[in-house]
């Protein structure tokens, strides 16, 4: 069964994930991105900007698919079809197709009303099928969601 993990209060969504996917690059796994378009768009161009010492090797998904095979990390729109089968982070707002598919899963949720109700949505929906929810608040690291 899938792992879900929920990381919640999330002040910037993209650059979080920057780090996370960084973290995940470094430990070996292979994972997918998803996300609506826009938001992949966006986070492709910080992967490639946000640190000048490292750069996580990725794809989009317009790649061809030997490129998202031999990539550590592909950003797609539709991860049922992904070749990725470790780790699936959604940044969409969505429960993401196909995830059962992946071992872990990672709801990357912000501080926003919109963003926090879609994400308890989710919540509501995994937990709805049977799954065992992990919860990572980043307000109780920093000591307050503001």
């Amino acid at each position: 069964m899938t792992e879900i993990a929920f990381h919640f209060n999330m002040p910037d969504k993209l650059a979080y994930s920057c780090r996370l996917l960084r973290k995940i690059y470094l430990s070996g796994s292979r994972a997918a991105v998803t996300a609506e378009p826009a938001v992949l768009a966006e986070l492709d161009t910080l992967l490639w900007t946000f640190s000048s010492a490292e750069f996580v090797p990725h794809c989009g998904p317009d790649a061809l698919p030997d490129t998202q095979a031999i990539s550590p990390l592909v950003l797609t729109t539709s991860p049922a079809e992904c070749a990725q089968r470790g780790v699936l982070v959604n940044l969409g707002q969505e429960v993401p197709a196909g995830f059962e598919g992946f071992g872990r899963l990672i709801e990357v949720v912000l501080l926003t009303p919109d963003d926090a109700q879609a994400g308890r949505t989710r919540w509501k929906h995994y937990a709805k099928l049977g799954y065992a929810l992990i919860r990572h608040d980043l307000a109780s690291k920093t000591g307050s969601a503001a």
